[in-house]
């Protein structure tokens, strides 16, 4: 007779789970804002940060713990009135919204869109980042929104 019982784990593995999900996607963030020329991390508050030239261009938060959400700040001077449509979009507190930084927040039950992100913590890099580092990803060839294409559409 056989009985189902629960397959065992494999020592040293764990589920998958949303929550690992979120982590690594957090971890993907961070590792994205850090691939920037000049850009430097610092944990003011005690929460992430990535910083071009002293300047804050992406808040990513504390250190995800499992079962627990991710967020981040970016400023989006282009894009933010269409990304505060996003469910999981807000102006960011303490002012910051008012002058175009928007915050994301994720909950274990979310699968966060990376791209939309990445893109958004790009353009808060161009905003932000003096306009000798943002010519240097515009001559690498990335598709960027940078100060100089922005006012090209604009006139």
């Amino acid at each position: 007779m056989t009985r189902n019982l629960p397959r065992k784990r494999a020592a040293g593995r764990r589920p998958k789970t949303r929550s690992a999900g979120l982590r690594r996607a957090s971890r993907a963030l961070r590792d994205y804002a850090l691939s920037f020329p000049g850009a430097t991390e610092d944990l003011p508050w005690g929460e992430r940060v990535a910083k071009v030239k002293g300047k804050v261009f992406v808040f990513l938060g504390a250190d995800p713990v499992p079962g627990g959400p991710i967020g981040l700040s970016v400023k989006l001077p282009e894009s933010g009135r269409d990304a505060l449509d996003l469910p999981f979009a807000k102006p960011t507190g303490y002012g910051l919204g008012k002058a175009g930084w928007v915050s994301a927040r994720f909950e274990t039950t979310d699968d966060p869109p990376l791209e939309i992100l990445k893109g958004w913590i790009r353009e808060s890099y161009c905003a932000v980042a003096p306009k000798k580092l943002v010519a240097e990803i515009e001559s690498s060839g990335l598709n960027s929104l940078s100060r100089r294409s922005r006012s090209r559409r604009r006139g």
